[in-house]
């Protein structure tokens, strides 16, 4: 299954999330299955970023949206688990400090965007300012309104500069959403992602799916795709993700840069250095 195709929201396409399956997997059927596949995604994706960070000449940005117990944090935790650490970063979006408030809505973003061979994860991100702030009515609409137009143009800045863009919206049932709140509950070990706002935000669940979709429809673009991903089952969630972001990276042409010494010379000089260090453990041992 061609999970890019299945789930990408074409540029302009009205998405209505309560006709889109969020329990939906496809033709597998159960996580001990699609596992060995899922590993077999993060092993590439693991080999494309060496690639990618090697030859520094491109970026990828990869943004998660949701609504609350989604799995945002098990995306970053399990998709992105081959990754060197050296070339990935994660940051989570939240309330704007006083700083980032005094600035245009996209500076924190734009600060955080990925420096070529590099990959960066948003945890939520610069969509919360088309999101919180019009559910929450933080902003007037026509301050809100003109920033859909303002994103399309931030991100097509950042593909023009060499950073390819996926964004994933993880689709979830209120019912789901709820089970996960009893999971927190239940154990102690999760009590500290409780938050007070947990139940006042899910009271606004239709507001908020109503926002999604004018991002959806309005900030899908050829160079900067959303993907709609059924998120009710952990495992699918991960795999299908894993599988888009693999493939993509494998569409960026990536390869290793050129050598910028002289192989031969350099081989002399390891046999030189290698010749040497075995007289030294000679003498060592009184060879």
């Amino acid at each position: 299954m061609n999970y890019r195709k299945k789930f990408v929201v074409e540029p302009g396409e009205k998405i209505h999330l309560n006709k889109v399956d969020p329990s939906y997997t496809g033709q597998h059927e159960s996580h001990e299955k699609a596992m060995p596949i899922m590993q077999e995604h993060i092993a590439r994706m693991d080999k494309l970023q060496y690639l990618l960070y090697a030859d520094g000449d491109q970026s990828l940005l990869i943004v998660l949206q949701a609504l609350d117990a989604a799995g945002k944090d098990g995306v970053v935790r399990h998709v992105f688990s081959g990754m060197n650490p050296q070339g990935t970063s994660v940051f989570g979006f939240k309330q704007p400090s006083k700083d980032e408030a005094a600035h245009d809505f996209l500076w924190r973003a734009h600060q955080r965007a990925p420096a070529r061979g590099e990959v960066v994860i948003f945890n939520r991100s610069h969509y919360e300012d088309v999101l919180v702030v019009r559910v929450h009515k933080l902003a007037k609409k026509s301050i809100w309104s003109k920033r859909y137009d303002l994103i399309n143009d931030f991100e097509k800045m950042l593909t023009c500069n060499g950073t390819r863009i996926l964004k994933f919206f993880l689709h979830i049932s209120p019912e789901e959403q709820l089970a996960r709140f009893k999971q927190r509950l239940d154990d102690p070990s999760r009590h500290w992602k409780i938050s007070d706002a947990d139940y006042s935000e899910r009271e606004l669940w239709s507001k908020y799916t109503e926002a999604y979709e004018d991002v959806l429809e309005l900030t899908s673009t050829p160079h900067a795709p959303w993907y709609v991903i059924p998120s009710n089952h952990k495992w699918f969630r991960n795999l299908a993700i894993s599988q888009i972001i693999a493939d993509t990276m494998d569409e960026m042409g990536l390869k290793l840069p050129p050598t910028h010494v002289d192989i031969d010379t350099i081989t002399k000089q390891f046999h030189a250095a290698e010749q040497k260090q075995a007289k030294l453990v000679g003498k060592e041992r009184g060879d």
